[in-house]
């Protein structure tokens, strides 16, 4: 049986690829580099087609993920993992300074493979470094949840919370509503629209749909 994922990013990606990459470019710059800023080795967690990884500029970059495909449009300068998130990450302990996920954690099979991940995202970091983990809030989203076939663990920005202090780490920042739930199959905001609603928490309030936690590893 063909391997269900290549075919899976493609339908989902493939039409918008240029306009995701473009707004995670301004997404990076203008929020997520704050966790990046002195990072000398960062791993993307379920990278998809890299378009956290490609936008950060640090030495040592990683992407973990099982499409193969991922190879195609990540950075030369990154190296892949293609393997299974909740299996042991061929990457030494203590060696990472950020582990970053965005829409990957609700992907998992279930509960005791999203414990298996953190445990392996904990390991792996170094003292003082950081998880962020970015995904759908069910709270807000609904039933619109299960419109994407392979949704599998319901999570909100609490629940997620409690399984990353259970895994060891120190939760610094839960944000229950960031960004809007999906940005697949739209036009391309412009530039200065995206960081003018990352400056604007009241603009979260009304249309953000997924959360963000932020955790350190003591």
């Amino acid at each position: 049986m063909a391997d269900p994922l290549p075919a899976q990013y493609r339908r989902r990606f493939g039409t918008d690829n240029e306009s995701r990459q473009a707004v995670w470019r301004v997404l990076v710059e203008s929020w997520f580099s704050r966790y990046v800023d002195g990072a000398r080795a960062v791993l993307d967690l379920g990278c998809g087609w890299g378009h956290f990884i490609n936008a950060v500029d640090v030495p040592h970059r990683y992407a973990l993920d099982l499409n193969t495909d991922a190879r195609e449009h990540l950075d030369p300068g990154v190296e892949l993992l293609v393997q299974a998130a909740s299996e042991p990450w061929r990457v030494p302990d203590d060696s990472l300074d950020l582990v970053f996920t965005s829409n990957f954690l609700e992907h998992l099979p279930d509960r005791d493979a999203i414990s298996a991940t953190l445990a392996e995202a904990f390991r792996s970091l170094r003292s003082g470094g950081r998880l962020v983990c970015l995904g759908p809030n069910i709270r807000y989203a609904g039933g619109a949840y299960w419109d994407f076939f392979d949704h599998v663990v319901p999570l909100t920005d609490r629940s997620l919370a409690e399984a990353v202090e259970l895994a060891g780490f120190e939760v610094d920042e839960a944000i229950p509503r960031f960004l809007p739930f999906t940005m697949s199959g739209r036009a391309r905001p412009p530039a200065a629209l995206i960081r003018m609603y990352l400056r604007m928490p009241v603009a979260w309030r009304l249309i953000g749909r997924q959360f963000l936690v932020v955790a350190r590893k003591p």
